[in-house]
């Protein structure tokens, strides 16, 4: 005889075979490349305490424990691409983050459609540029002799600038971090933007029965609404809090700038698998994704004080 329980369960199972079938489909796709692309591949990370060699296979390949994560922390550059990487990730988490939170509090105050669609388009459109593209246009504008910056520095003082900020290692980290948020901030507005349009227009209308301005709207009833997104967007930040824009970096940093710009991923695919060093690649990798790990669990953890978590 059936239990209730089981009763319930077998119609529930029943439900989700029968009504959801094309909603499965819909989501095949997205599981086959995480599994493809995230799970399988998770097997490899044993190459970071192997001494691989391609010709030999991973199973083949001698074991050879820590030696390449003792190699890393032994590095003479290890805490200087430590340093870079989480003074650059800081800067972005505390300048970059609340960026296109406060794009989409400002979008959400005009009221001309118009103009709105058309702020928005010009700040979506960089996110579509490859970094190829954007670096192009930075070199350019911070160029002592044909960027825009020199030119007003040059009407201001009567003086031709010979200051060349790109080279400058303390200049470097505050143009990475800029850069991203003008061609990322657009794109990352889109999610805030959509939490605010499910905000119910009636705390607005009793808010304006009771006096309360514009601005008291946005900090009372807009900012506290989206607050589980920005939460849940946080923790999820903090988790690549270890991690870099490589292709950013890598398109804007030179020798110059080794000093302060030189992250971690840099340094993997200049001094480990520029050099054919895949399994000292391989545990620079695993030690980055752990800290990051680390990192998200503690953000996940403290979030709970506040109410809103990931679990």
């Amino acid at each position: 005889m059936i239990t209730g329980k089981k009763q319930k369960k077998s119609k529930t199972s029943n439900y989700l075979y029968s009504q959801q079938k094309v909603l499965y489909l819909f989501i095949l796709p997205g599981l086959m490349i995480l599994i493809f692309f995230h799970y399988l591949p998770i097997y490899g990370i044993t190459i970071a305490f192997k001494d691989f060699h391609p010709l030999l296979g991973i199973m083949e390949s001698e074991w050879v424990g820590l030696k390449y994560f003792q190699r890393l922390w032994n590095s003479m550059f290890f805490w200087r691409i430590f340093r870079n990487t989480l003074r650059i990730n800081l800067m972005h988490l505390v300048f970059g983050f609340p960026a296109p939170i406060i794009l989409a509090l400002l979008l959400n105050e005009i009221k001309k459609s118009f103009i709105k669609r058309t702020v928005q388009t010009i700040t979506y459109l960089p996110h579509f540029l490859s970094w190829v593209i954007v670096g192009g246009f930075v070199v350019n504008i911070l160029s002592p002799n044909q960027g825009i910056i020199a030119k007003i520095s040059e009407l201001l003082t009567g003086q031709k600038s010979e200051l060349f900020l790109m080279i400058e290692p303390k200049a470097f980290p505050w143009i990475l971090v800029f850069s991203a948020i003008w061609q990322s901030v657009g794109w990352g507005s889109i999610i805030y933007i959509a939490a605010i349009s499910g905000i119910n227009p009636e705390l607005y209308e009793v808010a304006i029965i009771d006096g309360g301005n514009r601005w008291q709207q946005m900090w009372y009833i807009t900012l506290p609404s989206i607050m589980p997104t920005i939460f849940v967007l946080l923790i999820l930040r903090m988790g690549h809090i270890m991690g870099s824009n490589f292709e950013q970096i890598y398109v804007l940093y030179n020798p110059n700038v080794y000093s302060t710009g030189d992250v971690i991923s840099t340094y993997v695919f200049r001094g480990g698998l520029g050099k054919g060093n895949y399994s000292f690649s391989a545990a620079i990798g695993l030690f980055q994704s752990v800290i990051g790990f680390v990192l998200m669990m503690i953000a996940n953890k403290a979030s709970k004080k506040f109410g809103r978590s990931l679990w």
